[in-house]
């Protein structure tokens, strides 16, 4: 499950800079490189976005496994 939740950490960081770069800039890096609303970028944002529900879903599991304390509890 770690391999899971590295890729779904690389691909949040992927989605963070190109709505930072969207936001700042109004550049969208990944319609840029694979063209607007291709089937490239949809995959793209899909899996960012299914990479975000995982994450949001398995977090308390994650930081057991990473023995990480949750902020809160600190």
């Amino acid at each position: 499950m770690k391999t899971m939740d590295i890729a779904a950490a690389i691909l949040l960081v992927i989605g963070g800079l190109n709505w930072g770069l969207v936001g700042l800039f109004g550049f969208d890096l990944v319609a840029a490189l694979f063209g607007p609303a291709s089937g490239a970028s949809r995959a793209i944002y899909s899996l960012v976005g299914l990479a975000a529900i995982y994450q949001a879903a398995t977090l308390p599991a994650i930081q057991r496994r990473w023995n990480v304390q949750p902020a809160l509890s600190r």
